[in-house]
């Protein structure tokens, strides 16, 4: 049996979550139970709310008055904070980073207490179409207009919005081609285009939007954190996975997060990449396909390796090899088409790389390069130059490098260049080398070409995630195993 990694303790931000359920309480009773408690008649619901988001985090005055009301051990409180605020401040972003990083890791530990909790989405009130502003009215020419009522749901308010499969397969099919800043505006739009379905559906609409809701969020998430904007991702991801709550599929849900925890691996931030990934292994493991456990599994290893706990990725990978065996993509979910043999053989050489074992990696990440498109070939040919440094290959690593570098022209993908950037920087404790000066000088020449990340204006990523987070907390989410609005 596949061990199920750890996710940790939890943080502070689920812990008053589920501490606040459990007495039956709004966060507006809470607020007025502390304020009358402490003596203190300024605290609100909004502040609740950030401590919950992990937004903020209590001072030692609340939390001791948190520990009174909600009947909980001081101890436990103060250890849940103190974790908090060690994840509070990564390494990587900025400041508009850092808060999405901290909602999502709180959001993911809510999820895997209950993977099907109707929680995610609990706030009551009635759903119009005003709820949505601000996301737009962009199409892109040829996709389809709003579709037609559905069979069994006659109502006019019932019309279920894009005809979303085609596209969504048509644009996951593109970015096998080109990179993040092309395709990120097209994921954003597509995304709005849905949120501004959802409210003016009725239960079967819904039932049918939700999970593409979902797929759509993570795609809009790869492709922004693929051109390069970080918060836009983790806000797309946050809000897919809320929709995957909703929707009753774990899957999807463990499989946003295995994404976020990828984009935080890259951003450098690996204490937060384990987590997540951690956490979407625990909470989807009972549902998900043999390919799926296989790339959470993953997850683990790369996020493990890169954060310096080398047994708990050998561990990792040995599962991965275990889960998955032979990959068969037409028996895995629509969103994993991608994922074969030579992708998970690409991905155990790059934890390889990380994990300071470069000798088994460099068959793995050769044959990969050589075996997909532009980006595939840039990433794990940077992976592939910091197997050959690691060897002490310079001039052969600084071969692969170079072509890596145009590779990531072609793609389009900021991400690769990032992954690039590192192979520069290793390269300055060989910088006399004549390899490494010709290296020098055709990153010169290819500066001006190379992608730069894009401004989250233009990746679309501030309207259609807010908008549906917005929308996603107006409807009131239903009770039972199913967990899909009815």
């Amino acid at each position: 049996m596949t061990p199920t990694p750890h996710a940790g303790p939890l943080l502070l931000g689920p812990l008053l979550t589920q501490l606040r359920l459990a007495r039956g309480w709004s966060q507006q009773r809470t607020a007025a139970e502390l304020c009358a408690a402490a003596g203190v008649p300024t605290l609100s619901r909004h502040e609740i709310s950030r401590w919950e988001r992990q937004v903020r985090v209590p001072g030692d005055f609340w939390l001791r008055w948190l520990a009174v009301v909600l009947a909980a051990p001081v101890a436990l409180l103060t250890d849940a904070a103190a974790r908090a605020r060690r994840l509070a401040r990564p390494p990587v972003g900025p400041a508009a980073g850092a808060r999405s990083r901290a909602a999502l890791l709180a959001l993911a530990q809510r999820w895997l207490a209950d993977p099907r909790a109707a929680l995610l989405v609990p706030a009551p009130g009635r759903l119009t179409a005003s709820d949505a502003p601000g996301v737009g009215s962009g199409r892109h020419p040829g996709w389809p207009s709003v579709g037609a009522t559905p069979p069994g749901d006659p109502s006019p308010r019932s019309r279920p919005g894009p005809a979303p499969d085609v596209d969504l397969a048509g644009l996951r099919r593109l970015d096998d081609l080109a990179g993040g800043v092309d395709l990120a505006p097209f994921g954003a739009d597509r995304l709005r285009r849905v949120v501004r379905a959802l409210p003016r559906s009725g239960p079967a609409g819904r039932r049918r939007l939700l999970p593409v809701l979902a797929e759509s969020a993570q795609l809009a998430g790869w492709l922004a954190a693929d051109a390069g904007d970080l918060a836009g991702g983790l806000d797309a991801y946050r809000l897919g996975l809320r929709a995957a709550a909703a929707a009753g599929d774990p899957a999807l849900a463990g499989h946003l997060l295995g994404s976020a925890s990828h984009l935080l691996a890259g951003a450098g931030d690996p204490q937060g990449a384990l987590l997540l990934a951690r956490t979407g292994y625990a909470g989807s493991r009972r549902w998900a396909s043999p390919g799926l456990r296989a790339l959470l599994l993953h997850r683990v290893a790369l996020a493990a390796a890169l954060g310096g706990q080398p047994d708990a990725a050998r561990q990792a990978l040995g599962a991965a090899d275990r889960a998955a065996g032979a990959p068969e993509p037409e028996r895995e979910p629509p969103w994993l088409y991608w994922l074969d043999g030579p992708e998970l053989a690409a991905m155990t050489g790059r934890a390889l790389v990380a994990l300071g074992r470069p000798r088994r990696a460099e068959a793995l990440l050769d044959a990969a390069r050589e075996s997909g498109g532009p980006r595939r070939a840039a990433i794990y040919g940077g992976w592939l130059a910091r197997a050959h440094l690691q060897l002490g290959e310079v001039e052969l690593a600084c071969d692969v490098a170079g072509v890596a570098l145009l590779d990531a022209v072609r793609a389009g993908s900021p991400r690769a260049v990032t992954q690039l950037t590192e192979v520069r920087r290793r390269l300055t404790a060989h910088r006399r080398a004549p390899a490494v000066r010709r290296h020098a000088a055709l990153v010169t020449a290819a500066r001006p070409y190379l992608p730069r990340p894009v401004p989250p204006a233009k990746t679309g990523r501030g309207p259609p995630a807010r908008a549906a987070e917005r929308i996603l907390a107006g409807i009131r989410a239903p009770t039972g195993p199913a967990s899909v609005l009815a």
